[in-house]
């Protein structure tokens, strides 16, 4: 549920509900202080007003900076604001800066962020001041907008000093115009970040965030004020709700880690360690490639001086591409250049002008390109500053196999570049949260990190996102609408997954109705005749695979998908589970009886007794790994056929075979049917992307778009889950179960975080089949530990246990 906070001079009280998530969501500590939400906030009007700038298109293009001087009689102990803007802000408190937002979201769920800004403010005199900006129709597709605005409301009626209204001050910043808004036609790939950065220097207002800088010809601010009130007699063009994740830390200054090429000058190594500055002549076009040394999502941030009349442009790219257009080993530069997103400066002449891009850029490689007038330009000093979801790495592995250590830390750097405000699919590209992709993503971050926040956000967004037909988006928050139906089941699995995960159920329960009303969408469109799902609308993707080039199943718009039949029944399990938990039997029973008949009849009419395989469709023209190990997941493949099947599908390399998105199911299958040691085999992708010089893990197999992709970051869970074997045995994680499969592995250790505390595992093999094994389980947690098929139990505290071959 959600409250509007007030929007404009008509004044709306803050509901309970809005004060219930305030204390939920931000009663922990920001900047080292505990935050104290006001009572007053529930019982008395919010006083501030969206403000924006007068006399300008609130819905185009603009860059826009606010200011509001403060005086104070003493330093406070806290001085609590909740802030927000549209599109996107940036808040400098005397000139240092404090935080950015808001959180991805939408118009019913907009996000403000709630901080102590009394660590930044002193005696006397102080200013607020916020950067923000509207890309318009070049905003990125994750964005969701209504119009260029501001806000900033004080906690208690002490802070309410600094609420927006016209005594705020305001200007446009014309030096900032839209900069390469092609690049999609460069890297033929899809894009949809939003534009690069145009800046022109000798239109900046420098200093605009300092304290000391004049403002007395900006304007004041225009109070928003909706012309036609409803019922609630106020404006709803936001509805805010609180911040659920965490305030993102912009890390230390991060050092490029070599000067791969310099053209047109010399360079010393003391530029690229920040220990020296670099003066380009005037009259010059010169070219500096960096290489960082692994993919990162950062702000760069170039500080130059002098050098009026000059151009800089900066390229960013995970790789770089030779003259066929393919990236090889990504370690590797020669014969090869860049292209992909774009920022381009123009210095003004000034001293110590730092060039920042509004929002962060994603890259391994990032190249100046420069030209120079008839002034030398002096480059002071170049570096990145870190930023995304501020994850802890609480999680480890360990084994004999000392690759795994390579594969386990970059998927964990894969995992990270992919969090933001919402799970990203790919940093570079979209950075956009796909069903598909935030699963694997969510489980990651469950059993890496133990923070629930993100996940708990992802599944909310997804929740926010159905259409009136009760699908999910595929992608969200998103303003342009994209269905993909497979996602919509992949969300309902998101949600079992947390609640066996978690001991959450008032936050799982609400999410019931809108289960069955997927579940139905799809019931509605089982063949009477085929008990088979029937033609389905919207992008029904599966993989990137074989398939149509557009990774569409097979029988997806003719009827008779196997694939999607199955995918949709395993679905109907895990509801049933939910609503037979959920006291709703009758329900649960429907559900389960309708996903026996799915399966008895896929296999009747698609299994091909001669291949020893499940065809994609009943004319068994195709088959493919992914119809096979919806088989495996949903038992549709009777016990004595499983394990050959299942070596069948590893076997026959002319069906279609799993992307590395896909093999996280392919393992889920290796485990249902006792296969689970072959898992280190199927880790030679990985081991593939290594050699070609990744440090994050790619989209697909070569060639491949994106070079950091979340699906492909599964090693981490399957490390933990898989190798080690843990696992919820119920509802919760109350019961663990210890389930590993080591293949060849000799010895292998690993700890993860649990709701009660932490989960540690050791093994060591004795012998052909025999094992050491050492637990130690959390306080109020016991647990099933599996191995040559016999079952031990365990109890919380450590433990060991030998058994003998």
């Amino acid at each position: 549920m959600n409250s509007t906070l007030l929007n404009c001079k008509y004044k709306q009280k803050l509901s309970l509900v809005i004060l219930s998530l305030l204390l939920t969501f931000n009663s922990g500590k920001v900047m080292g202080q505990s935050l104290q939400i006001e009572a007053r906030l529930s019982k008395q009007f919010w006083s501030a007003y969206w403000i924006t700038a007068p006399d300008v298109s609130q819905r185009d293009y603009g860059v826009y900076h606010f200011r509001k001087a403060v005086s104070l009689s003493s330093i406070p102990k806290s001085f609590i604001i909740h802030i927000s803007a549209d599109n996107r802000y940036r808040l400098f408190v005397n000139g240092t800066p404090v935080c950015s937002g808001p959180a991805y979201g939408d118009l019913f769920n907009w996000y403000y962020e709630t901080i102590d800004i009394a660590p930044y403010l002193k005696e006397g005199s102080n200013t607020l001041a916020a950067m923000v900006w509207n890309m318009g129709t070049y905003s990125a597709v994750g964005q969701i907008s209504n119009q260029t605005a501001f806000v900033v409301q004080g906690n208690t009626e002490t802070e309410d000093v600094v609420n927006t209204n016209s005594s705020w001050k305001v200007i446009q910043n014309t030096a900032y115009t839209p900069f390469s808004t092609d690049n999609q036609e460069k890297l033929q790939a899809y894009l949809a970040i939003g534009p690069g950065d145009r800046v022109e220097g000798s239109k900046y207002p420098w200093g605009w965030q300092t304290q000391g800088y004049r403002d007395d010809n900006w304007k004041n601010a225009s109070e928003i004020v909706h012309p036609e009130p409803t019922g609630y007699g106020t404006d709803n063009r936001w509805t805010l709700v609180p911040r659920p994740i965490p305030l993102f830390k912009e890390q230390d200054k991060v050092r490029f880690s070599t000067l791969r090429r310099a053209r047109g000058i010399t360079v010393n190594e003391d530029f690229v360690s920040g220990q020296m500055k670099l003066r380009v002549p005037s009259h010059q076009k010169v070219s500096l490639l960096f290489d960082q040394g692994e993919n990162i999502a950062a702000y760069p941030e170039l500080i130059v001086s002098a050098g009026k009349g000059s151009t800089i442009k900066q390229t960013y790219a995970e790789s770089l591409f030779d003259s066929k257009g393919m990236k090889g080993n990504r370690n590797e530069i020669d014969g090869k250049e860049i292209k992909g997103n774009e920022d381009l400066f123009l210095p003004d002449g000034g001293n110590q002008r730092t060039f920042r891009p509004m929002w962060f850029r994603a890259y391994r490689y990032l190249q100046l390109d420069i030209e120079t007038g008839d002034e030398d330009l002096v480059l002071n000093d170049l570096y990145s500053t870190r930023t995304g979801y501020p994850f802890s790495l609480k999680a480890t592995f360990s084994s004999n196999d000392a690759s795994l250590k390579d594969i386990w830390e970059v998927s964990w750097r894969t995992a990270r570049l992919c969090a933001g405000e919402a799970y990203y699919d790919t940093p570079y590209y979209e950075q956009l949260q796909y069903t598909g992709d935030s699963r694997i993503q969510a489980l990651i971050s469950l059993y890496c990190a133990g923070d629930d926040r993100l996940v708990k956000k992802s599944i909310l967004d997804f929740y926010r996102s159905r259409t009136p037909e009760g699908l999910t988006q595929g992608r969200y928050p998103s303003n342009r609408l994209q269905i993909i139906p497979t996602f919509s089941l992949f969300w309902v699995s998101m949600v079992h997954d947390y609640w066996m995960h978690r001991q959450d159920d008032q936050f799982v329960k609400q999410f019931l109705p809108a289960i069955h009303e997927i579940m139905e969408w799809f019931h509605n469109r089982v063949d009477k005749e085929k008990h088979m799902l029937g033609p389905l609308s919207w992008w029904n993707f599966v993989d990137w695979t074989s398939f149509n080039g557009w990774g569409t199943a097979p029988g997806a718009e003719t009827g008779g998908s196997s694939i999607l039949t199955l995918q949709y029944a395993y679905t109907l399990k895990q509801a049933a589970e939910l609503f037979s938990s959920f006291g709703q039997p009758a329900i649960a029973q429907e559900q389960m009886d309708l996903a026996h008949e799915l399966i008895g009849n896929t296999y009747s009419r698609c299994y091909n007794q001669e291949k020893g395989l499940l065809a994609d469709t009943p004319e068994q023209l195709s088959y493919s790994q992914h119809a096979g190990i919806w088989g495996v997941l949903t038992d549709a493949i009777p016990t004595p056929l499983v394990k050959p099947t299942m070596q069948s599908l590893l076997r026959d390399t002319s069906i279609a075979q799993v992307t590395y998105y896909y093999r996280f199911y392919l393992v889920q299958a290796l485990k249902k049917v006792g296969m689970g040691d072959l898992y280190g085999t199927e880790l030679k992708p990985w081991r593939e992307m290594l050699k070609l010089g990744l440090t994050t893990f790619s989209e697909k197999p070569e060639p491949t778009r994106s070079d950091c992709h979340a699906w492909s970051a599964s090693p981490n869970y399957d490390f933990l889950a898989t190798i080690c074997g843990i696992m919820p045995e119920t509802p919760g994680f109350k019961k663990i179960l210890i389930k590993p499969c080591l293949g060849e592995l000799k010895e292998v250790a690993g700890k993860m975080p649990h709701p009660n505390g932490t989960i540690s595992v050791k093994f060591k093999r004795m012998g052909i089949s025999g094992v050491l094994a050492e637990f130690l389980l959390p306080a109020n947690a016991s647990g099933t530990f599996v191995w040559n098929g016999k079952s031990y139990p365990l109890n919380s505290g450590k433990q060991k246990l030998v058994i003998k071959s």
